[in-house]
């Protein structure tokens, strides 16, 4: 059976159909920290990405149209946080409410952004760089610190808007 396709251009009356298109591209979930003058701040993203490892760099993109786009862009630094697979209530509280951390156990990080516990990874950053991106900002970061956590999960994943992990499909190269 041969799947059925269409091709479009992306223009603006067809921002759905490219939402949908660019979901089918599977992600892991982070939940990215900041220390502001109002508080800490967090934000789910599914943006992250490594850029480089000599500078070790990475890049998140936030929309501008976010209440807490400029609060982000505007930090020095932060924290990216690669969530696991039983972290689906951190992913869903962070992409509501960026200011409420009570119900989660946190401390303040090395760089003094929020470091949330029981991630897989964090990667502690100052800000390197913030590029304007359309209707996002690019904002890369210079990775000051890392914490690698031992919890023996899959990762948090987000494809066609829904939450999951990977099934594993074969043996592991050895």
């Amino acid at each position: 059976m041969t799947a059925r396709s269409h091709s479009f251009e992306p223009t603006p009356d067809r921002a759905i159909e490219l939402r949908k298109a660019f979901g089918s591209f599977g992600t892991g979930v982070t939940v990215i920290t900041a220390q502001t003058p109002d508080g800490p701040l967090g934000m789910t993203a599914n943006s992250f990405s490594s850029i480089s490892l000599d500078p070790a760099l990475v890049l998140w993109s936030p929309a501008k149209n976010s209440r807490r786009h400029d609060a982000f862009v505007a930090a020095d630094q932060f924290c990216i946080h690669v969530l696991a697979a039983d972290q689906l209530e951190l992913a869903r509280h962070f992409a509501t409410n960026g200011t409420e951390f009570g119900d989660f156990e946190w401390e303040t990080g090395p760089l003094s952004a929020p470091s949330l516990c029981g991630c897989l990874a964090e990667f502690h950053c100052k800000t390197f760089a913030v590029h304007p991106a359309g209707d996002h900002s690019l904002i890369l970061g210079e990775v000051q610190v890392v914490t690698q956590h031992d919890r023996n999960l899959p990762g948090l994943l987000f494809e066609k808007g829904q939450f999951g992990s990977i099934e594993p499909i074969g043996a592991k190269p050895q």
